[in-house]
């Protein structure tokens, strides 16, 4: 009882204290990236505060669980554990605040000008971290002061000879490509071996010097439009798409459907479709450094889209880095942000073209009757092809790739990418059932299978792969490509075979 009131007395005044004088010292509006920057003192000031409370909290979760509550009586064993729990909860979220404080001022740009590359992923066209890198802006950051700098494009950039070297084990599941093609940095699910990649492509072909990566997705756009209000996209160079019949006012709801599906419909052109992609992302970007919509939405939208694997950061300051290691934000395959019996299922696009936008899929972990001590574990992938039955012929050529790596228009090739536990083995692959053949390699002492599988507009096939030799006992989670569905409707509830 006394150490229960000992902690008790240290989060109070060690821990919630300090906290509360700390949090009535930030306006959040004012931290915010604006285009006539922040005042990030108050962060920075903050920082020390939040990392002794963090400190303090750890400190008393660690005391009581030390406690043996099996010899106490069970109306002290019962709180003792609610409030063990509680402070477990409260150490990882302090501890979360105390490492963003601590990075948050210096990579905004509070002590001197911070440049990172942005990458927008297309998802109509996947690749393992979301999709292909697609519009390429320099965000620009000076204490606090949001600019978009220079714009480009993935094919602007173009191929890089000799390609960069990547460790071996990648190139050999991924190919020289991922140091090739910015197109193809992300085949790889490891967004720091992509975002590294891509940051000495990028500084090769423009000879500017970028501080990191950063990536998001056109549903991450949708996010900041809910919370920023429509924007405007009507400059003298999207003439040709106004012209067509794009959008020129672009909201939550229809910004998705136009980048990922409308361009290609009603642009031809590659070059036209990537000067509305540079226009959208220049207005939204406007939209958010004029300070339009409120912080608290503005937050709430990217912490959704960190949620779902939708926002990505790789900083190339090491002490950075490494405090972004620790969250699923790095995107990372191994480290400290991933769970001991963590599965990823990723796709690849090989069909050369936009017709992931048409593809649902679901993802299931179904646990197998453990043997010979170790755990055994399916990944059940669902993919449906809903492209028009005509799609060869309604769609545009640039949408089903008219054939031209070997797949018919209309249908999706998809190199379905699954990694188990590290340690553990990948045993077999079916598709709709039937014995399937797989690559197996390893990558961070992880397994990793790929079955490639087509479908045809209309079709739907499952592919499951088994997991073996799973010396983790812990409850197993899955990671998925952030496609443009919503994660929770790819993602199903574990299923636990019947073992008698």
């Amino acid at each position: 009882m006394s150490e229960i009131a000992r902690s008790a007395d240290d989060v109070a005044a060690l821990g919630l204290v300090p906290l509360v004088k700390v949090y009535g010292s930030l306006s959040w509006d004012a931290l915010v990236p604006s285009r006539s920057g922040s005042d990030l003192g108050p962060l920075q000031s903050a920082a020390p505060t939040v990392a002794s409370s963090a400190y303090a909290v750890r400190a008393s979760f660690e005391r009581l669980k030390g406690i043996d509550d099996s010899v106490l009586w069970p109306q002290v064993a019962g709180p003792l554990k609610y409030a063990t729990d509680e402070l477990g909860h409260a150490t990882g979220t302090l501890e979360s605040a105390a490492d963003a404080a601590s990075i948050a001022p210096s990579m905004l740009g509070a002590n001197g000008p911070r440049s990172y590359l942005l990458i927008i992923q297309n998802n109509a066209e996947a690749r393992a971290s979301g999709g292909i890198p697609g519009a390429l802006a320099v965000l620009q950051l000076d204490h606090g002061k949001l600019e978009l700098g220079p714009q480009s494009s993935a094919v602007q950039v173009g191929i890089t000879s000799p390609a960069l070297p990547v460790d071996p084990q990648q190139q050999q599941i991924y190919s020289t490509r991922l140091g090739k093609y910015m197109q193809d940095v992300n085949l790889t699910p490891d967004f720091p071996t992509s975002a590294a990649t891509a940051q000495s492509m990028w500084e090769s072909k423009t000879g500017q010097k970028v501080d990191g990566v950063i990536s998001i997705d056109p549903v991450v756009l949708s996010y900041i439009l809910d919370a920023t209000g429509p924007v405007s996209i009507d400059g003298p160079e999207l003439a040709a798409a106004k012209a067509a019949g794009l959008p020129t006012q672009l909201t939550g709801n229809n910004v998705v459907s136009t980048l990922l599906s409308e361009v290609y419909s009603k642009i031809q052109q590659p070059k036209l479709q990537d000067a509305y992609f540079a226009g959208v992302a220049k207005e939204v970007f406007s939209a958010l450094s004029s300070g339009k919509g409120e912080a608290n939405g503005l937050i709430s939208g990217l912490s959704r889209g960190t949620e779902e694997g939708r926002v990505l950061v790789w900083s190339a300051v090491e002490s950075e880095q490494s405090k972004i290691s620790k969250y699923a934000l790095s995107g990372a395959v191994s480290g400290p942000s991933v769970s001991p019996a963590q599965f990823g299922v990723y796709f690849n696009d090989g069909t050369g073209a936009k017709m992931d936008y048409y593809v649902k899929r679901t993802v299931q972990l179904v646990k197998q009757c453990p043997a010979n001590g170790y755990e055994q574990i399916k990944v059940r992938v669902t993919s449906t092809n809903n492209a028009p039955a005509d799609a060869a012929g309604s769609l545009p050529e640039y949408v089903t790739g008219g054939g031209i790596f070997g797949v018919p228009p209309g249908t999706v090739r998809t190199n379905v990418v699954v990694y188990g536990p590290a340690q553990a083995n990948v045993e077999s692959a079916t598709i709709d059932g039937e014995k399937a053949s797989f690559a197996p390699y390893i990558h961070a002492s992880r397994p990793v299978g790929i079955v490639a599988q087509e479908l045809a507009p209309g079709e739907s096939k499952t592919v499951e792969l088994t997991f073996g030799k799973i010396v983790q006992h812990t409850e197993p989670k899955v990671v998925v490509t952030p496609t443009v569905q919503p994660v929770k409707d790819v993602l199903l509830p574990t299923e636990n075979a019947s073992c008698e």
